[in-house]
């Protein structure tokens, strides 16, 4: 089986998760500036096989999109025009970067690990993934 691969889009940072290959466990990859994304993942995909990506969709409390929907639509752009081959979904990322912040707190991390917003981006990514994981069970 492939990998599954899941961004939590932020202009300055990207969260990365991704599944093992059983596609049983999401784990943090990385954390990426966007303008690196496209190497990043080129470099990824030459060692590891990805079959789909999930990419957080910013919503907000009323459902409509977020001021953030358009950059995370040009990332998008930029997935399916660099990797045509491997499908996109968007799952609606409300309150993952308030979940990471609560799992990192209740972690035991000291107060300058806790403030890593590379950190928080990572494990949001990781809640996005578990998340359309467990979805796909039901």
């Amino acid at each position: 089986m492939a990998r599954i691969m899941a961004f939590d889009y932020g202009t300055k940072r990207i969260g990365i998760a991704v599944t093992d290959p059983l596609q049983i466990i999401a784990t943090g990859l990385d954390t990426i500036h966007p303008q690196y994304i496209v190497d990043y993942l080129k470099n990824y995909l030459q060692t590891e096989q990805v079959e789909r990506f999930i990419v957080g969709e910013p919503k907000q409390m009323d459902n409509t999109p977020s001021q953030s929907a358009m950059h995370v639509k040009g990332f998008v752009t930029i997935l399916t025009k660099n990797f045509p081959q491997i499908p996109i979904e968007m799952l609606d990322e409300r309150f993952t970067s308030k979940m990471a912040s609560a799992t990192i707190a209740q972690s035991g991390m000291n107060k300058k690990n806790r403030q890593n917003k590379e950190l928080v981006d990572t494990i949001s990514a990781v809640i996005l993934l578990q998340s359309y994981m467990d979805r796909r069970l039901f």
